[in-house]
């Protein structure tokens, strides 16, 4: 049986989300995954952000450009 707290988190998840998680980790890349899901870069960093939160783990690790 599931716990409250990961009950809730598995409901917090959308499939939409999820499957921005699956092309990101796939493409190592938000810009590509947008890319594939016809979507913006912010849309699927804001997917794995609520992901993440949802979960209370970071999933990937970010590292700053340029």
């Amino acid at each position: 049986m599931l716990s409250p707290s990961s009950s809730h988190a598995l409901r917090a998840m959308s499939l939409d989300a999820i499957r921005g998680f699956e092309s990101a980790a796939r493409h190592l890349s938000f810009t590509a995954a947008a890319e594939e899901l016809c979507i913006t870069q912010s849309a699927v960093s804001k997917q794995i952000k609520n992901l993440e939160e949802a979960l209370g783990t970071a999933l990937f690790l970010r590292a700053a450009r340029g």
